[in-house]
């Protein structure tokens, strides 16, 4: 395929592993609203499930086949990708051809982007296949018997086929890779992986949505008269959420009027009733707010009423390659921060001046925490900090700008 002129607009065809209409910022922003300001828009292949309300793809087209609630997803997304990706082909032919976070559609698009000539790119934003491989590990820690040791060999079985299909056909044959963080890159070159051809593109925010002075406070009597600290996201005990407990009974216990807010959901109702399980065995009802699912305007008007935002993000393989949205939307909403030394995390604080860097230990975030509600001097000073960082740094229109300048070198190779 002839390569695009420098000024000629650019199509990409985009397989996504996240349920369709996109709620992420990193699709949803970065690609439903910045690419198209650079002349890249994109046809999004996937499969539904979002809670989001269905609506057109501002940024080109979507095609959704198939549903990520289905029990047979994990079997059939493939082969709904490929119905998606037809039609998308027969409304356009792309300059390029992009997967995020699908193995078996990985190499799917590979060998259709072959067949197209046209590049081969790909968007790691999470390590999938370490994900299998610690799933693999907890059921054979968890499970016993016959059932057990099947179900093992299943998650055995998908996490060795997944790490050669991923290493070994995916990634060397992507003419370029976007990564979540630096760290990612790092790993991924540790592994063979050229540096040069990767990208980071870390997790950031809409300036206009997350700006403090367009946010109204919500009216949660709850709220009233309690000394506010906030986690701001989605809890799963591979998250370690009930870590923010341990960190709630240590305020409660040095500061009783606290109140931990967890604006946030669970990825099933089964992790929603063990977090709620946890909160009662702790006897901590008067001091945890769980909220459950929100719609963002709501959730951040609870962020605005804390004075202290919490980012306790686990140590190891999976997330210590991440770029957590949750520190970087407290910074931008001025909401003095606690977090935890992921490589991310650590560079977002030691850059912006705006919180606290303190090892994932419960008596660690519990002090530093205190020592914001404390000493309101400091923490007003980190909350002057935090949007001025954010827009010089980690807006999606400053992103956002470099993901359309790599594209065109790309598609110009």
């Amino acid at each position: 395929m002839q390569s695009p002129s420098p000024d000629s607009p650019l199509s990409i065809a985009f397989i996504v592993r996240d349920p369709l209409p996109p709620i992420r910022a990193d699709v949803l922003t970065l690609f439903g609203a910045e690419m198209p300001r650079y002349g890249v828009h994109t046809e999004l292949v996937g499969q539904g499930g979002s809670e989001a309300p269905a609506s057109p793809w501002p940024a080109g087209g979507m095609h959704v086949v198939g549903s990520l609630r289905s029990r047979f997803a994990s079997v059939c997304s493939p082969l709904w990708d490929l119905v998606g990706l037809w039609r998308a082909l027969r409304k356009q032919r792309p300059h390029c051809l992009q997967v995020r976070d699908k193995i078996a559609s990985g190499v799917l698009g590979r060998v259709m982007a072959a067949l197209l000539r046209v590049p081969f790119v790909y968007w790691m934003s999470f390590p999938i296949v370490e994900g299998f491989e610690v799933r693999r590990d907890d059921i054979a820690r968890r499970e016993r018997g016959v059932k057990g040791r099947l179900k093992w060999a299943a998650h055995a079985l998908r996490a060795w086929a997944s790490r050669i299909a991923i290493y070994q056909l995916v990634l060397p044959g992507a003419r370029h890779i976007f990564v979540q963080s630096d760290a990612m890159a790092d790993w991924l070159a540790a592994k063979g992986v050229e540096r040069a051809r990767m990208t980071a593109v870390p997790m950031g925010v809409d300036a206009a949505l997350f700006d403090r002075a367009t946010v109204a406070p919500v009216g949660d009597a709850r709220l009233d008269g309690r000394r506010v600290v906030l986690y701001l996201g989605r809890i799963a005990q591979s998250r370690k959420s009930d870590f923010l407990l341990d960190v709630a009974a240590r305020l409660r216990e040095a500061m009783p009027e606290t109140l931990l807010v967890i604006a946030g959901d669970a990825p099933s109702s089964d992790e929603m009733a063990w977090m709620r399980r946890e909160i009662a065995g702790r006897g901590l009802e008067e001091h945890v707010l769980l909220t459950g699912w929100l719609p963002q305007r709501t959730a951040l008007g609870y962020a605005v009423r804390a004075e202290v935002g919490l980012s306790p993000i686990p140590r190891g393989a999976l997330f210590d390659v991440s770029s957590p949205t949750k520190l970087v939307e407290y910074l931008a909403l001025g909401i003095p921060s606690v977090a935890n030394d992921i490589p991310d995390q650590k560079l977002v604080i030691e850059q912006s001046g705006a919180g606290l860097c303190v090892p994932m230990e419960a008596g660690a975030f519990a002090d530093a925490t205190l020592e914001l509600l404390n000493n309101p001097e400091r923490a007003g000073q980190f909350a002057m900090r935090g949007p001025t960082y954010v827009k010089s740094h980690r807006t999606y229109d400053i992103l956002g700008r470099n993901v359309a300048r790599t594209y065109k070198k790309i598609l110009m190779e």
